[in-house]
């Protein structure tokens, strides 16, 4: 069994936590917080013991009702391995604490990757996180792009990529962010950052990737293009998407052309939190001009990387063999039921 804390129980740290709770070869020892705000209640709620790095606040949680069972300090040593979920910039400074009791840890896509010196996507790179000490778990973006040009590139070659990113301005829940009338070119320059971090996992594909932000919440929106180094049909494409346990298709049939019907099926489908780990490829957007292909894909920011930090622990353990069945263990204990 793998004891894992989760420093930093937000966004991505939270939901790590229910994902790591679920598999039959992890336990959550413990998560942190700064504050005694609603996700403690929730840590609470859920049975996690709650630690936190100011000891001198626990009399602030206490008096909300909220249990302290130590420091952050404390809780990295009772830890195997400790996925740090803080905001980016902050988790890089935790570093010398990791190394100081000789622990695991696992960073987010907001550090660079220099902060581990190796970036993971389970779908490519998993072999090669076994049994490392610092792993980094690339974006939600990259994580997106990793999946899909991997799983064609087996197939067909891959000789570039260009890529347009549309991202959400900020997540649902937060009210501090804008834009809130306007397209904002982030940035102006070209390319911007998704493309280099794809380098960081897959550094022999050429890739040059544009991004905006606009005015929502629901998802990022990728418009892709893919120039293949062999000849393939759309129907061939399609079975790659259809085959990979973390390519979703979005179906014609279904009649969903938009960010926020898509989140709305899968809150249909009960998932946690109206999660969508996987890539949701729009079939109708998969289209192959000559050697070009061509689709749209929607990339849930705060979920596609969940699995991918628990397939990571798993790597790093050194517990599975391959990453296959990483992502099925994964998928399995989540009840994954692809859309």
């Amino acid at each position: 069994m793998i004891n894992v804390a989760i420093n930093g129980y937000g966004t991505i740290g939270k939901r790590v936590a229910d994902a790591v709770s679920l598999q039959p070869d992890m336990k959550i020892i413990g998560v942190s917080k700064t504050r005694p705000n609603a996700e403690a209640y929730i840590a609470k709620e859920r049975g996690y013991p709650l630690y936190i790095a100011d000891i001198s606040k626990k009399q602030a949680f206490v008096d909300a009702g909220i249990p302290v069972a130590g420091s952050v300090d404390e809780m990295i040593q009772c830890a195997d391995l400790v996925v740090d979920a803080t905001p980016g910039g902050v988790g890089i400074k935790n570093r010398e604490l990791y190394e100081k009791h000789t622990v695991k840890a696992i960073w987010q896509g907001g550090e660079d990757h220099d902060v581990a010196g190796f970036s993971f996507n389970a779908s490519c790179n998993y072999e090669e996180a076994r049994n490392r000490q610092f792993t980094r778990v690339v974006s939600c973006n990259t994580t997106g792009l990793c999946r899909i040009i991997h799983a064609v590139e087996e197939r067909f070659g891959v000789k570039k990529v260009r890529a347009v990113m549309v991202r959400r301005g900020a997540d649902p829940h937060v009210i501090k962010k804008g834009p809130i009338d306007s397209v904002v070119l982030d940035p102006v320059s070209i390319p911007s950052h998704h493309g280099p971090d794809v380098n960081s996992v897959l550094p022999h594909i050429p890739i040059v990737t544009m991004a905006m932000i606009v005015p929502t919440t629901q998802m990022h929106m990728h418009a892709l293009t893919i120039e293949l180094a062999q000849d393939a049909t759309r129907e061939e494409i399609l079975d790659i998407i259809k085959a990979h346990p973390r390519l979703g298709l979005v179906k014609k049939t279904t009649g969903i052309v938009s960010t926020a019907e898509l989140k709305e099926f899968v809150m249909d489908m009960n998932r946690p939190r109206s999660d969508l780990w996987e890539n949701g490829i729009y079939e109708g957007s998969v289209s192959v001009v000559g050697r070009e292909l061509f689709l749209f894909q929607a990339i849930h920011q705060e979920a596609d990387v969940v699995v991918e930090n628990v397939d990571a622990i798993r790597a790093m353990a050194g517990d599975v063999l391959d990453g296959a069945t990483s992502i099925q263990i994964t998928n399995n204990a989540l009840g994954f039921v692809a859309l």
